[in-house]
């Protein structure tokens, strides 16, 4: 998927034995929906690099494509406006996975871009000595010692997210609100829209079975 696309579908280096090659459009969507899912789950979720990395080609590659056409055609302003609105969605999805580090320490490396976890490494390490610097020295010394992992809050995983289905799926079991109630099962129709809580369908997002939204 490391091959570049053009901006009308093709692959740019034309070879006919690579299978799953995407189009630029659904390359996009890839992106559009990595960024959405961010945005809405409490937790950090698994990188997409190899999507951001193929969508930075295809943003090059239009850029390129661009300096060929002539001023003043309407093509260019319409190319531009969709340039400027996928670098809009690359740099939402990046933003959000970035307050996510920044929030939770180094988080899981099983879930970062190689990049990402030096990021989060550097930040925690750069707001541990800032904190001993400032604050920390100045405490008695029972309290100059501080545990940074413990300080990370944890997700809520119990919070409520909106979300599209894209995959039918049966008998998903939903949590009683009180202990009152019992689990009982629910079948999510494909389309079909729900609020639900974010522990019972972090799986299916995990998956692309659901979309949120």
């Amino acid at each position: 998927m490391s091959d570049a696309l053009s901006d009308d579908g093709s692959d740019v280096n034309h070879d006919d034995t690579q299978e799953d090659v995407m189009t630029p459009a659904e390359l996009i969507a890839k992106l559009e929906e990595a960024w959405l899912n961010e945005k809405f789950s409490p937790e950090l979720l698994e990188n997409k690099s190899e999507v951001v990395e193929c969508v930075m080609e295809q943003l090059s590659h239009m850029e390129a494509n661009l300096q060929r056409v002539k001023k003043g055609d309407t093509k260019a302003s319409i190319h531009r406006m969709e340039i400027d609105r996928i670098r809009f969605v690359l740099s939402s999805y990046l933003r959000a996975r970035l307050q996510k580090e920044k929030s939770r320490g180094e988080g899981d490396p099983s879930l970062l871009s190689p990049e990402e976890f030096a990021f989060a490494k550097e930040y925690y390490a750069n707001t541990e000595t800032y904190l001993k610097a400032i604050a920390l020295k100045r405490m008695p010394p029972n309290l100059q010692t501080v545990d940074m992992l413990k300080a990370v809050p944890e997700p809520c995983l119990d919070s409520f997210v909106f979300l599209r289905v894209k995959e039918k799926q049966e008998n998903i079991l939903v949590e009683p609100e009180t202990d009152d109630q019992r689990e009982y099962a629910v079948d999510l129709e494909e389309g079909s829209q729900h609020l639900m809580r974010y522990r019972t369908i972090a799986p299916l997002v995990s998956i692309g079975a659901v979309q949120l939204i």
